[in-house]
């Protein structure tokens, strides 16, 4: 899969913040997709972010299996963050949440940490693949919430893991949550920050993602300006990385649809030659009569 991927990613300030804290980052050649949502408030939390990005671009490229990149990467970003936050005391608190994806052979090995989150679209379906870091997130994983009541929650922007809030080795337990899944060309992935889970439903998300016929900057920038027309209360990001052979499903014709059409215009051909024997028939049997009486 490696080099064959349409990816796009759109990013907002939103409607309420002043400045925008989320970052992304993709190397669609090397199957690389990042996506960085900055904590600390404005300046420190786009710092945070940015070092993220650089952090995590020099590291993945050095060699070993992904699990082994994405682990080595993630732990660069979150030690460079927490060593510049201990030297200014206006960057204290500095800290970002992250997804980070490299798909090889097939596979795609997924580094997580927060609140950001990864999708899967495939078979007509779309699976987040990640867990939310939070307290809100584990209960609307755990179906203790519904995503509705997850969604307009008052807790719903903490979280319990960051990368930079302190220093981290890349096999920490608690740290770094690694997830594997098998990607094809007919599927797609999605990216994004919780400015946009935050305002659209995951049936929103995915009415959207049906309508790619090709063109990722068209649903990526659809997402964020739908997540900006349900209120923007936060800084929105959208990755959307879709294989060669991924199309959404809104607007196609089912060939059942077709079948039935023609399975009803046979049934009105075969009823009309039906009427047509049977006057036949009757005719015959009317000459019949007629001649024996004659």
């Amino acid at each position: 899969m490696t080099g064959v991927w349409n990816p796009a990613g759109a990013t907002d300030t939103g409607c309420l913040r002043a400045a925008n804290e989320d970052r992304f980052w993709m190397d669609p050649a090397r199957g690389v997709f990042l996506v960085v949502d900055g904590v600390g408030g404005q300046a420190a939390g786009a710092l945070a972010a940015e070092i993220a990005v650089e952090s995590v671009r020099a590291a993945i490229l050095e060699p070993g299996v992904p699990e082994q990149r994405i682990r080595r990467a993630i732990t660069a970003a979150n030690n460079r963050i927490h060593h510049l936050a201990a030297q200014d005391s206006g960057r204290a608190g500095m800290a970002c949440v992250l997804t980070l994806a490299v798909v090889e052979d097939g596979t795609a090995t997924v580094g997580h940490v927060g609140d950001s989150r990864l999708y899967l679209i495939s078979n007509g379906s779309m699976k987040k693949l990640t867990s939310d870091h939070s307290p809100v997130g584990e209960e609307e994983d755990a179906g203790e919430l519904t995503e509705a009541e997850a969604m307009m929650h008052p807790r719903r922007n903490e979280v319990f893991r960051d990368v930079g809030s302190r220093p981290r080795e890349a096999s920490d337990a608690g740290f770094i949550e690694i997830r594997h899944c098998r990607v094809r060309d007919d599927s797609a992935l999605l990216l994004c920050s919780d400015g946009l889970t935050d305002q659209l439903t995951a049936a929103q998300v995915r009415e959207i993602v049906d309508r790619y016929r090709g063109d990722a900057q068209d649903v990526a920038g659809a997402l964020v300006e739908a997540a900006n027309a349900a209120g923007g209360r936060d800084n929105i990001t959208a990755l959307f990385v879709a294989g060669p052979r991924f199309r959404g499903s809104a607007g196609a014709t089912r060939p059942r649809f077709s079948t039935t059409r023609v399975r009803n215009h046979v049934n009105r051909l075969t009823g009309r030659v039906a009427f047509l024997a049977y006057g036949l028939l009757l005719a015959m049997i009317v000459w019949v009569v007629l001649r024996v009486r004659g």
